[in-house]
């Protein structure tokens, strides 16, 4: 399987270039939402970013229940930021990424190495595996921890991912994920704006399926196997996003990339995409 990912497409274009300060200090370790604790004094700098982002990461950490010695899976793990967090943080675990492009697979690997360890048991051993994320390459129970930051809604089906998580995972393992879920109530009113404003929507993200309605989580958890751990909207921590990528795009010449930001951050303001993350515990004995 393929994906069209145009925002990669340029990104690692603008890494090879090297001329463009702004991507070459973002983009080495993470490609997702920030996430500010407080988004009203928000640092609207690259490097205000990069913490945010930084944050972001360790939300869904502390969501997936991550620990020293524990066998982590990060799904559609891009350049490995994750990987590197967790690395940097704990010890003596088994660390694998997985991602359906092989590109961003190959930075990752260059760029996050196990850290040194004065002893065999507290090192990690990490691995960043390609393939497909409804169809994973590992056996039964292999995992304690599954996570997905903000990255679903490019799998085909979100229903086949569950159910290869749940697989993968040991019976009381973790599944922990970031994606945007269409608000309480909002469905028909935002079926009705984007009616109003078909040529809203930009394609710089490229391969995505359609957001869920909010509660439907809940019932695709309970079909596959899993008991809600937690489910927490973020939006408002998320907002000071938008205008940083908005500020990068401008700056690189990439209309796409304001229109699509654009988007997304109108459905934001007015209720219709909730940021979440949210959290399942592996029920399957």
């Amino acid at each position: 399987m393929s994906l069209e990912l145009p925002y990669f497409d340029d990104i690692l274009e603008q890494l090879e270039r090297s001329s463009n300060p702004s991507y070459q200090k973002v983009f080495q370790r993470h490609v997702h939402w920030g996430y500010f604790s407080s988004p009203e004094k928000a640092d609207p700098s690259d490097a205000g970013y990069v913490a945010a982002a930084e944050a972001m990461t360790e939300k869904l950490c502390v969501a997936g229940r991550v620990r020293d010695g524990a066998r982590i899976l990060d799904v559609g793990c891009g350049f490995g930021g994750t990987i590197a967090h967790i690395n940097e943080r704990l010890a003596g675990c088994k660390l694998v990424g997985l991602n359906i492009d092989e590109r961003q697979l190959v930075r990752a690997r260059k760029l996050v190495q196990a850290r040194h360890a004065h002893h065999a048991s507290e090192r990690n051993e990490i691995t960043f595996v390609q393939g497909d994320a409804c169809a994973m390459p590992f056996g039964d129970a292999e995992f304690d921890v599954v996570l997905a930051v903000e990255c679903i809604f490019h799998f085909p089906s979100r229903r086949s991912f569950f159910r290869e998580a749940q697989r993968v995972l040991r019976p009381g393992g973790t599944l922990a994920l970031s994606d945007f879920v269409v608000g309480v109530g909002k469905d028909e009113e935002m079926a009705a704006w984007m009616a109003q404003n078909p040529n809203a929507q930009g394609g710089i993200f490229g391969s995505t399926t359609a957001a869920l309605v909010a509660g439907t989580y809940e019932r695709l958890a309970a079909s596959r196997g899993f008991r809600v751990l937690a489910d927490e909207d973020i939006t408002a921590q998320t907002m000071p996003t938008y205008p940083w990528w908005n500020r990068l795009y401008k700056e690189a010449g990439i209309p796409e990339g304001v229109k699509t930001i654009a988007f997304l951050e109108e459905m934001a303001r007015r209720g219709f995409f909730d940021y979440r993350v949210l959290s399942f515990e592996s029920t399957a004995h």
